[in-house]
């Protein structure tokens, strides 16, 4: 064996090393190329099921008789001369010809066989399309049964996420979610019955924590939409140089970072059915035209495109601010507005529901059971009438914040004011005195200045747990469970006092 230098080439015959000559090379390359062509197709025609050529006008020009037999063709000439769709209705050769791209593997049905096929386009001298050849590898898919076994586990796999995904963007509320009786609560779940009905946009007024995405997804539920996804979005929680490609999407390298596949855009993944735009108020200025354009169109335009997007989506908007103040201010756009405010439905506080509000407590106790394993709690009359005297800035989620702390608090199975009042202190609960108190005649003859609020309270504590102490023969335990109220806490009140229990 000899070595050549950088120089040498390799030859055929064997290792031997002769200097490299390039007029011979490229005589040699063209030479094989001449060979290689023919010698490709024909291999291919002889090992694959059937072979058939189109001209540039995807008329056949040639086609195996082993092809024309399974095509039911008796004789090949038969075929010479037809548009390719005659003989084979789901041929994809005019689109090898538009393109000029070949189709390397594919599934073609014929009747009820799947055959694998592959084509290719036939250029000129030039590089023009002047044609394309397509060959049936196999008839039969048993030969590819590993390829189609993966194939169909990636299938389920794809069909199992995507039913996760719908899963996750079906309303998890609905109307009878929406807890009260009282008029206004049964204004607003007559209103979103008549919502329900069309596809009008929606506009959801109140303060936070009112139940607007409840009354969205309630809506939704009703309508003809309801099989399809409910997507929430909240416009304040993103950031502004991600809001328009979070919105409408972006094609592929329309900014730095973005994936390669792009991004769909929560209009187009809500296509078919219900986009919830949450604190649309704080919305820039700038979306807002591309908004409005949405709602007016049904098209989206993604970030980086310059083709729209049709779109089929329902926008359901909510806020809590005064957009007509807004509007003022210029900081929302008035026909935006008008828009969005085809059907207004106002959610009322928490302090609005009256005797609703009853209800809606007991609704989040029951919530509250099942989520944490808690004991079921109810509230006694006392309780009831503390939580109506409270003005609930928080809403809902106050409330339920509140209960839940409570429902921590105390061993208790009803709630009563005391619970409350340890679980909000706001609320300004004071228990009644339980004997009536005299005054000594000389204490009226010379009036002593009142004692500050905090050491009435403490003092008429004291006197409350020293009494129920007395007759309990100094059992902590017994003593608190005549208050009402837990071991834990009737402990922590003698110890913020400076009391001790006597057993």
């Amino acid at each position: 064996m000899t070595h050549g230098t950088d120089s040498d080439r390799f030859s055929g015959d064997g290792l031997d090393a002769r200097p490299f000559d390039g007029d011979a090379f490229e005589g040699g390359a063209a030479l094989l190329h001449r060979r290689a062509i023919p010698s490709l197709f024909e291999a291919l025609e002889t090992q694959s099921e059937g072979t058939v050529a189109v001209d540039r006008d995807a008329r056949v020009v040639w086609i195996n008789a082993k092809y024309a037999r399974m095509l039911g063709i008796a004789d090949p000439a038969e075929a010479i001369g037809r548009e390719v769709e005659e003989i084979i209705p789901h041929s994809q050769m005019r689109q090898v010809l538009a393109t000029g791209q070949p189709i390397l593997l594919d599934l073609m049905l014929f009747g009820t066989q799947r055959l694998v096929v592959t084509r290719f386009p036939l250029t000129d001298d030039d590089g023009a399309v002047i044609g394309a050849v397509g060959f049936v590898l196999y008839d039969s898919l048993h030969r590819l049964k590993p390829l189609l076994a993966e194939l169909s586990r990636l299938e389920a796999e794809l069909a199992a996420t995507k039913r996760r995904l719908d899963e996750g963007r079906q309303p998890r509320y609905t109307l009878q979610s929406y807890v009260g009786d009282s008029p206004v609560c049964l204004e607003v779940k007559r209103k979103a019955r008549l919502a329900a009905r069309t596809d009008a946009p929606i506009l959801l007024l109140g303060e936070t924590g009112t139940g607007k995405e409840l009354i969205a997804q309630a809506i939704h539920g009703l309508s003809a939409r309801s099989g399809r996804s409910f997507v929430g979005v909240n416009v304040a929680a993103i950031p502004e140089t991600l809001l328009e490609a979070e919105f409408f999407g972006a094609v592929p390298g329309a900014y730095t970072g973005l994936d390669r596949r792009g991004r769909e855009g929560r209009f187009k993944t809500a296509n078919g059915g219900t986009l919830f735009l949450d604190e649309i108020g704080d919305m820039p200025l700038g979306l807002q035209a591309k908004l409005l354009r949405a709602l007016q169109e049904q098209e989206i335009e993604p970030l980086g495109s310059d083709r729209p997007v049709k779109v089929d989506v329902r926008v359901i908007a909510a806020t809590n601010v005064d957009l007509e103040q807004r509007i003022r201010d210029g900081r929302f756009r008035s026909d935006l507005y008008y828009r969005l405010n085809v059907l207004p439905i106002r959610l009322p506080a928490l302090a609005e529901m009256g005797g609703g509000l009853e209800a809606i407590a007991e609704s989040i106790l029951q919530e509250i059971a099942a989520r944490t394993g808690l004991p079921l709690r109810g509230l006694t009359p006392e309780a009831v009438e503390a939580l109506g005297r409270h003005r609930w800035p928080g809403n809902v989620r106050e409330l339920r914040n509140v209960l839940e702390r409570a429902c921590l608090l105390t061993d208790n199975r009803r709630l009563t004011a005391a619970d409350l009042a340890e679980a909000l202190p706001d609320l300004g609960y004071v228990e009644p005195a339980a004997l009536p108190v005299t005054v000594p005649p000389a204490v009226r003859a010379e009036p002593q200045p009142l004692p500050g609020y905090d050491e009435a309270f403490d003092e008429f504590e004291r006197g409350l747990l020293g009494r129920a102490l007395a007759a309990q023969g100094g059992k902590a335990a017994e003593a608190a469970r005549a208050l009402g109220i837990s071991r834990a806490a009737f402990y922590k009140k003698l110890a913020r006092l400076g009391m001790r229990a006597g057993g």
